[in-house]
């Protein structure tokens, strides 16, 4: 599955930095955010932020880098096909 990365400013009152991830349709399924390096839980992950469809999860989970973001996210969306 092909996914695309936008980078895009996101308004979490802590953080900006954040990425929109586009299906192969262009049809925004998620946006990541990438924690302060000061977080105390998770310094420097990316963060789901917000998910749609398959990828709207109840627990919200953090990411080493893009790439483990991006695996995740793709096994959600295949369980769909």
């Amino acid at each position: 599955m092909s996914l695309a990365l936008q980078p895009i400013r996101v308004a979490t009152g802590f953080e900006e930095d954040g990425m929109m991830v586009l299906d192969e349709e262009q049809r925004l399924v998620a946006v990541l955010v990438r924690l302060s390096d000061e977080n105390e839980v998770a310094p420097g992950q990316w963060y789901l932020e917000a998910g749609f469809g398959e990828i709207d999860a109840t627990n919200h989970p953090d990411f080493a880098d893009l790439d483990a973001a991006r695996e995740w996210i793709g096994r959600r969306l295949a369980k769909r096909r």
